[in-house]
């Protein structure tokens, strides 16, 4: 989970071996406010039904398109949700992400949640 004004880790959760993301939001049942905007891509489908102030893009019907307004309900998603994924980029630059984690998979959450003490320091010293 990630602030979106300032850019900083808020929140992390791991599970066991490969796991989808929107599986891993409804097992660890994150703390999220009913008045928190929840910003989310295509593979959140059904995330409304779970917290009621959720966006998630609006996918393309088959052989055919998408309307001028469904269009632009998407870039500015994508606009918004950008925050996200340049913090992804920076975990991916620390290696913890980018590649198979070799190490004991009972340091992996303490290493991650290092490197993201490092990301929002970064973060906080820059502003």
């Amino acid at each position: 989970m990630v602030n979106q004004a300032s850019g900083q880790i808020i929140c992390t959760a791991f599970g066991k071996g490969q796991v989808h993301d929107f599986r891993l939001f409804k097992l660890h049942r994150l703390p999220m406010l009913p008045e928190q905007l929840c910003l989310s891509d295509k593979g959140y489908q059904g995330i409304a039904k779970l917290h009621s102030s959720s966006c998630t893009p609006t996918k393309k019907p088959r052989k055919s398109k998408l309307d001028k307004f469904e269009r632009q309900h998407n870039r500015l998603l994508a606009r918004l949700r950008v925050v996200a994924e340049h913090v992804n980029r920076k975990l991916k630059i620390f290696r913890i992400l980018a590649e198979r984690y070799r190490n004991r998979r009972k340091r992996f959450g303490l290493r991650f949640n290092l490197i993201a003490a490092i990301i929002n320091f970064e973060l906080y010293r820059s502003s």
